[in-house]
């Protein structure tokens, strides 16, 4: 299993933290007595707190309610996600749906009400028998970027895009959820580290400060890869072993393909890598994705997700105009 979250600094994570952006101020408060829930059918429980199934009295639907723990950040933090996630989802149906908070009339304690989305896509893919066909990882990944493309339309960074964030509901489509440890762009930099190890884009794992939305890109190269695969590509034990093991497929870089990354203390500490280990490194992609399982515009589109310097990574939208998709049916 993949390391857990590991969070932003308080003062990265909270800064403006009641308004993702001036234009939206307000969030729907209603009452958890509209809704009919019980404790035992849980979606989800961490240290976060807990996301327990619910159905609306009035309407009959199913919705998720998130309540969050002695650790997970008060009520502050459940205000922030509401209304990252109200931004994120407008318009955007690659991304769970917000209901706002509702408040216990008995203890005043709040939580987040979603739409329910189904089961996530890591329980979807512990279920697959087989390696999935490349024309359901392309329907899956189009989804998947155009949710990503309208959340950071809206200005929105997820910073924890993994298997366990992604619905599959029974309309059989993807959603983006849990917006926890999402920060909006117009909260200024530095950002801390955050997100999940296996899933981390470089530029997080080495401390860069002013990251942007492509680090959601980088995570989605991650789960383009699990979803052809069955496993995360890169395993790391901590953040040192994560980048070894992300540098060993995809090579070291260099003054020419990251100049930044030479000035990090990782890059510092590293022994000479001549030219022969770089294309070495560099042709294992290929190797753990051959023809027959992921086409060459497939393994084109891949690279350009899981490229290591941010500035040449492809962003949402353009991932979306890669010939790769044509062929969508």
């Amino acid at each position: 299993m993949a390391a857990a979250c590991v969070e932003a600094p308080a003062a990265a994570r909270h800064h403006a933290a009641a308004q993702p952006g001036r234009k939206r101020m307000r969030v729907a408060m209603g009452s958890t007595d509209d809704y009919d829930y019980e404790e035992s059918c849980r979606l989800g429980e961490g240290a976060f707190g807990a996301v327990v199934r619910a159905r609306h009295r009035a309407t009959g639907q199913a919705v998720a309610m998130k309540f969050l723990g002695e650790d997970g950040g008060g009520h502050e933090a459940l205000l922030r996600e509401s209304l990252l996630l109200e931004a994120a989802s407008a318009g955007n149906p690659f991304v769970v749906g917000s209901r706002g908070l509702a408040r216990d009339p008995a203890t005043w304690e709040l939580c987040l009400v979603m739409n329910y989305g189904g089961a996530s896509l890591r329980d979807a893919l512990r279920r697959q028998p087989g390696p999935l066909p490349e024309s359901t990882v392309r329907a899956a990944m189009w989804e998947l970027l155009t949710g990503a493309k309208g959340m950071h339309a809206a200005h929105v960074i997820h910073r924890d895009i993994k298997p366990h964030n992604i619905l599959l509901g029974d309309d059989r489509v993807l959603r983006l959820c849990d917006l926890g440890l999402a920060v909006h762009m117009s909260e200024p930099p530095p950002y801390g580290k955050a997100g999940t190890l296996w899933y981390m884009a470089p530029e997080v794992l080495l401390g860069k400060p002013d990251y942007d939305a492509l680090v959601d890109v980088w995570s989605l190269g991650c789960v383009m890869a699990e979803l052809v695969t069955g496993k995360a590509p890169f395993r790391g034990e901590d953040e040192e072993d994560q980048l070894c093991a992300i540098f060993g497929v995809l090579g070291f870089p260099d003054d020419t393909t990251w100049p930044w990354f030479a000035f990090t203390q990782f890059a510092a500490e590293l022994p000479e890598v001549d030219d022969k280990q770089r294309r070495k490194q560099g042709s294992i992609l290929r190797r753990r994705f051959p023809e027959t399982r992921l086409s060459k515009e497939g393994l084109d589109l891949l690279s350009g997700l899981l490229t290591c310097n941010p500035d040449k990574r492809l962003t949402a939208a353009a991932a979306l105009n890669h010939p790769w998709f044509s062929n969508m049916d």
